[in-house]
């Protein structure tokens, strides 16, 4: 395999991840943008993930979602993605329970959608108005349909003024739903950071979720967590690619609205990863066998 990052050069455009299925042991796969949309599943890359566990490969998904992994099997169930596809769920969600464990017994101020709260269930934590909160839990936006962080300015400013920290579940800035691009929980822990607020972050690009998912992998199959034998492939720059490279695992590349507006060639791919920037080892339109 490559080495987790790559030097300052061409990075290739490739069709087709069969060739380094050969070479690995376990992928390490986003799930918002490489499996699927939000609404409808990639059936290309449900594929390569099905065909890579035919042939004795482990597929783990790594998500920034703020649920825990049940409810995410829960929605890729909804959504249509096969179950052949995957091995086991690893999530932002799941990191992000043992950092809110730290305020067990405290009131929480939860900035989210109703449907992230089995990020909380099981945990001793009481959800108040933000007046009376100890700590800001963000798992995304009230309602992302409509919604931007500039809506959140007031209330950022009056907890930021009472210095109350953030965990954010989820450091996605935007992702891509159904076509539209739509914000994320870190957009909104980023504009709490720009009050100098103090925010925990759960998921990629931090080290916790690759802890966690190395501890997976061991258990699902024991040797498998071998760093030079993993790839991780995602779509997010600042995330995926990023986190991979930190926690020292290849990756590639897989274009999506988050940062490919255009088609995806060699300029594109040059501009999107500048010399001295993490890089993956290869970078493709979809993921595709």
């Amino acid at each position: 395999m490559p080495p987790a990052s790559l030097p300052d050069s061409a990075i290739p455009l490739i069709q087709s991840i069969a060739p380094l299925a050969g070479v690995t042991r376990a992928w390490l796969t986003d799930i918002w943008g490489v499996i699927h949309n939000g609404v409808n599943p990639f059936a290309d890359a449900c594929t390569a993930c099905a065909n890579f566990r035919a042939a004795g490969g482990i597929v783990v998904l790594v998500s920034n979602s703020p649920r825990p992994h049940d409810s995410v099997a829960a929605q890729l169930d909804d959504i249509g993605v096969p179950r052949e596809a995957w091995d086991a769920i690893v999530t932002s969600g799941d990191v992000a329970r043992t950092l809110i464990g730290r305020y067990a017994g405290g009131p929480v101020y939860h900035i989210g959608p109703q449907r992230d709260l089995a990020t909380f269930a099981g945990l001793d934590i009481k959800r108040v108005l933000p007046e009376a909160a100890e700590v800001i839990v963000c798992t995304g936006l009230f309602d992302d349909e409509c919604e931007t962080p500039d809506d959140y300015a007031a209330t950022l400013a009056a907890c930021r003024a009472r210095n109350l920290p953030m965990v954010c579940a989820n450091p996605d800035l935007m992702v891509e739903r159904g076509g539209r691009m739509i914000y994320c929980a870190g957009a909104i822990a980023r504009a709490y950071e720009e009050l100098g607020g103090r925010v925990e972050y759960a998921g990629k690009p931090y080290l916790p979720i690759y802890e966690l998912t190395f501890a997976t992998l061991e258990k699902l199959k024991p040797g498998s967590s071998d760093r030079a034998r993993l790839l991780a492939i995602g779509d997010g720059i600042g995330t995926d690619i990023a986190g991979a490279a930190a926690a020292g695992v290849p990756s590639v590349f897989v274009a999506s609205g988050v940062h490919v507006k255009g088609g995806l060639d060699g300029e594109a791919i040059a501009a999107l990863f500048p010399a001295g920037t993490p890089r993956p080892i290869a970078a493709m339109p979809t993921l595709a066998w």
